[in-house]
């Protein structure tokens, strides 16, 4: 960051600013995590194009899909939007999408996704994303890994609230964002025409102060 870019910067936040109750200000402008990232059971890192075999593994499963934007890929397919994530390892600026390779250490295999994108600067909002293959699921991987993004947005990004969006019928997704200790905040009915039929959409949201009395209680 240029002496230019850092003087455009808002001044740094005073400590009730990031405690949740304040203004939109505050002196974390960028989220450029170290990695890997370890968790009890699971590494989390940007992807590598070793990943291909894994990600097409899932990606080109019809259950998968079924609730998501994306038909099936075939392998080229599968391989393309490899390449495109690959590089989406921080968030540097409003907009940005970060998006992680999971991989569970105990098979050694890469076994789903997560992602957090950054939705506003000024109002401090993020947004998480999801994918476990169906063949790994159940086994509490997608929190675990969806945990580390919640902390990622409000610890080291200083985010004020981070959303998570599903299709109303996508009960597993409904079920790992109530774990994460989300909140449904609003019913879309018929918002949108989704793979030939209307949709419902629920939107789900924590908030940071919520999320720390949250971790303080599971310690």
């Amino acid at each position: 960051m240029t002496p230019a870019e850092t003087a455009d910067l808002p001044p740094p936040a005073v400590a009730s600013d990031l405690a949740g109750d304040a203004g939109p200000f505050y002196d974390r402008p960028v989220l450029r995590p170290v990695y890997p990232i370890e968790t009890a059971r699971l590494t989390l890192r940007p992807f590598s194009p070793d990943d291909l075999d894994d990600l097409y593994a899932y990606h080109s499963r019809p259950d998968v899909v079924r609730y998501l934007y994306w038909e099936t890929r075939d392998r080229a397919q599968a391989q393309e939007y490899l390449e495109g994530k690959i590089r989406l390892t921080a968030l540097e600026k409003e907009g940005d999408g970060l998006v992680l390779a999971v991989v569970w250490r105990e098979v050694g295999k890469m076994v789903g996704q997560v992602s957090l994108e950054w939705l506003s600067r000024e109002h401090r909002q993020g947004e998480i994303g999801f994918i476990v293959n169906p063949d790994y699921q159940g086994r509490g991987l997608a929190t675990e890994a969806a945990e580390v993004m919640l902390r990622l947005g409000f610890e080291d990004l200083g985010l004020h609230r981070i959303m998570g969006r599903c299709d109303a019928r996508n009960l597993a997704s409904v079920g790992l964002m109530k774990r994460l200790g989300m909140r449904q905040e609003a019913h879309f009915v018929h918002n949108e025409i989704f793979k030939g039929e209307w949709g419902d959409e629920l939107v789900y949201a924590v908030l940071d102060h919520e999320w720390k009395v949250r971790q303080a209680a599971i310690a």
